[in-house]
Parts: C-alpha cells; sequence; structure tokens
C-alpha cells in the first residue's frame, strides 16, 4: 500500500476508480488466503496510522482522516523471479480465488466507513499515483495462530 494525496485507475482510457488523499492497496492474494485474511486486512488498512497528526508524527489512520482507499487487484505481487529471466505465478490464487477475496476485502472497507474506489480484475490497467511521503509498506496477513 502506497499512501498518496491522488491516485486513479484506467481501463481503456476510462476511469474506473479515483481518490484523492488516502491509501493506493495494490492487492494480491494466494492460495491459503480466506475469510480470515479478509477480516485482517481490511481491519489493517483502516486504522493503520500512517498519516500525520498536528505534530506532523504518523498518528492517524484513513478512518481519522476520513480518507478514502483505491484496491487495485495485482496478481503479480505473487509472482516469483529468483530463477530464470521469466517470472512464475504459482503463488497467486487463481482468478476464480482471488476475485471474491478481492471484492469482499473492498466489502469490509466500505463497512468499515472507508470510501473505496477499485480497479478491474482481470483487466489492463493503467494505474497513476502521487505517493505521498513517500510512505510504501508490503502489508503480509500473520500465519493462522499468530497475533
Amino acid at each position: 500500500m502506497q499512501r498518496v494525496t491522488r491516485a486513479e485507475v484506467r481501463v481503456d482510457g476510462a476511469i474506473a476508480g479515483r481518490i484523492d488523499a488516502g491509501l493506493l492497496v495494490l492487492l494480491g492474494a494466494t492460495h491459503a488466503d480466506g475469510e480470515r485474511e479478509v477480516e485482517w486486512l481490511a481491519g489493517k488498512l483502516a486504522t493503520l496510522r500512517v498519516f500525520a497528526d498536528e505534530a506532523g508524527r504518523m498518528n492517524r489512520s484513513l478512518l481519522d482522516t476520513g480518507g478514502a482507499a483505491l484496491v487495485v487487484p495485482q496478481f503479480t505481487l505473487y509472482g516469483d523471479a529468483r530463477q530464470g529471466r521469466r517470472p512464475e505465478f504459482t503463488a497467486a490464487a487463481r482468478p476464480e480465488v482471488a476475485e471474491p477475496l478481492f471484492e469482499r476485502v473492498c466489502e469490509r472497507l466500505a463497512a468499515a466507513g472507508v470510501p473505496v474506489a477499485r480497479g478491474v480484475f482481470r483487466a489492463h490497467m493503467e494505474v497513476s499515483l502521487v505517493n505521498d511521503g513517500p510512505v510504501t509498506l508490503w502489508i503480509e496477513t500473520p500465519p493462522a495462530g499468530a497475533a
């Protein structure tokens, strides 16, 4: 995820999703992901304190600031390029598994009170953003049984 002052995603030249200040979330799913990961991630994104308070410290969340989230499906996050010259994507969840997870993360964020814009699953997208800071974090759900 990246803290942004604005971001948008276009498909075939048309704007599919756009936000002002908030978080651009590039969302990948793997085979083991399910409802537990959806709940954890949506809660984390809504409440992660990465926005400045009055003292300039990262102490405010999307919910505190009224910021929005632009959630973009991105299976390539699970690409493995350690061997050879072409990445393999065997760790990425199949589209029929990943798409419902993507939708549920968006729904849970919205239910928490975060305005949500979306990229388009299985589409070629052009993503534009102005990274604020820059602040970029890799967020991965904890293994089952971890806090």
